[in-house]
């Protein structure tokens, strides 16, 4: 049996083969040239580095047997993965808004060749400029001909937010999975739209006024909002009874938001973060059973919010879409909240985790051998999450390349190496979704230097590495002969495969083949 094999030293074969694009820097010390540190290896040292390989070996395969009838005896089968159960995905969110069809295309061609998964936009305040109007279809300044012509394209209200029909229509093109991001999220700045405080009562928004220095947008680039002393004071009862209209305004626009995107597309899109970023919320008691309104630490939202979400979420949705939570929070009050989400009957499928890096400085000192990320703690966080029974989607993650010069970005890349590989090997991990792709396509306060592609489209070392583990490494590929039988025992990745083999005539035939 002749199979490939793949060392721990991928990246730097990978990173060699790519030399003559990027070399090192001359004011790189040649005592330099391993990029990290000695302190750092000693983190990620030959133990972890092994213990991670036996886990990738107990948690990402399975065994297989294949048993053909018709078979040319002596003869060679070949059994080559096509497709990965495991999800490795991006979001989506510069769709058709590079600014040159080239980009663009190079950009969609990663969609079924590296990633088999896609996040799409959902962000309400975007996806809903205007009450009662939601952006499904594409109109003009969603083409691309309208974002090859925008001179300063991060000024447009709709960059990163596509119209979403045509993102859908493009990744059922390409048989990919389909993940919509978010449903329900407090955030001002990037989530609730500014038309729903006005859908209060003219004396009900006076005294709302008062309690409010400042509301929270994405022009004064506020979270939440600013309140008052006399707000920090009150009690989620006492805002209900000043806001009685309001109160039930909130609970049910929220709610239809809910209803009109599960009815628009039913099972067309595979899974959904129902409520983003709300862990903080009930790790501090803001979340009360039964309640009118929620003074969550974004401002008022509606009553128990993640719970009503999950609830109106497991009666609409299809049986067979995922229900996601996801939050940044990864502490025990996360778990202990789904727990309680699922006992209290919510269709909870999948936590979400995120790891963002967005400061280049955190690299730097990853690179140093400083403790950020390291296997401990990430062990130690999927240990506690996975006290919920769940799978975990690390749904959000960004590793910057510091400084954007060659040096910078092999840093990313070897963090980017190891970080995926000990990330594949959890035994509750069901995916890991990279989050920006390009550089200098984040949202503002985001790194611009945080992509596996320049802004021109040209691959950076990161990208390199995780083409290697997804496509290489992380793919099963074997050539075996039959027993006397027929029947071929394997051991590979787990995902669908095309079983190829000769015929007692010595006719090529091929079928699939799925192992799980």
């Amino acid at each position: 049996m002749k199979k490939k094999l793949f060392t721990l030293a991928g990246l730097l074969l990978c990173l060699s083969l790519q030399a003559q694009y990027y070399s090192f820097p001359k004011s790189v010390k040649e005592d330099k040239e391993k990029i990290m540190s000695e302190e750092y290896w000693k983190i990620w040292n030959p133990q972890v580095q092994l213990q991670i390989d036996n886990d990738i070996e107990k948690n990402r395969k399975a065994d297989g047997v294949i048993s053909l009838v018709d078979f040319l005896p002596g003869s060679e089968v070949e059994i080559e993965q096509v497709s990965h159960d495991f999800i490795f995905g991006a979001h989506i969110f510069n769709f058709n808004q590079l600014g040159k069809t080239e980009y663009n295309e190079k950009y969609k061609s990663l969609y079924g060749t590296l990633f088999n998964s896609a996040t799409i936009a959902f962000y309400w305040k975007t996806f809903e400029m205007q009450q009662n109007r939601p952006r499904f279809k594409e109109e003009y300044w969603d083409k691309e001909k309208y974002w090859n012509n925008v001179a300063e394209p991060k000024r447009e209200p709709h960059w990163r937010r596509p119209a979403t029909d045509p993102v859908v229509e493009f990744c059922e093109s390409k048989g990919i999975r389909l993940h919509g991001h978010t449903l329900i999220w407090g955030n001002r700045k990037w989530q609730n739209p500014n038309w729903l405080i006005n859908n209060m009562p003219n004396e009900e928004k006076a005294e709302m006024d008062k309690l409010i220095v400042e509301y929270g947008n994405l022009e004064n680039y506020l979270d939440s909002e600013k309140y008052t002393e006399e707000y920090k004071q009150m009690t989620a009862s006492r805002l209900e009874q000043m806001f009685p209209v309001f109160s039930k305004e909130l609970k049910r626009l929220f709610k239809k938001r809910i209803v009109e995107v599960a009815d628009y597309y039913g099972d067309r899109i595979h899974s959904w973060d129902i409520v983003n970023e709300s862990a903080t919320d009930h790790e501090r008691g803001l979340l009360i059973p039964g309640s009118a309104l929620a003074k969550s630490h974004y401002g008022i939202m509606p009553g128990d919010y993640t719970y009503e979400a999950f609830k109106v979420a497991t009666e609409v949705f299809p049986e067979n879409v995922k229900l996601n939570i996801n939050d940044y929070n990864l502490s025990q009050a996360y778990t202990d909240q789904a727990k309680d989400l699922m006992a209290r009957g919510c269709k909870v499928d999948i936590m979400g985790s995120q790891m963002h890096l967005f400061n280049p400085q955190q690299c730097l000192d990853i690179a140093a051998g400083k403790e950020i990320q390291t296997p401990t703690h990430i062990w130690d966080w999927a240990k506690r999450l996975g006290e919920a029974g769940l799978p975990i989607h690390l749904s959000e993650i960004t590793i910057t390349a510091p400084g954007n010069d060659t040096y910078g970005r092999k840093i990313q890349a070897i963090i980017t190496q190891n970080l995926y590989r000990l990330w594949f090997s959890l035994e509750p991990m069901m995916g890991i979704t990279w989050w920006n792709v390009v550089d200098d396509c984040g949202a503002p306060g985001e790194p611009s230097v945080s992509g596996i592609f320049t802004r021109e489209m040209v691959a950076k070392p990161a990208y390199y590495a995780l083409d290697n583990l997804i496509n290489n490494e992380w793919k099963t590929r074997i050539t075996a002969k039959p027993d006397k039988d027929g029947r071929i025992q394997f051991r590979g990745f787990k995902g669908n495969y095309r079983i190829t083999w000769k015929d007692k005539n010595g006719n090529k035939q091929t079928k699939e083949y799925y192992l799980k």
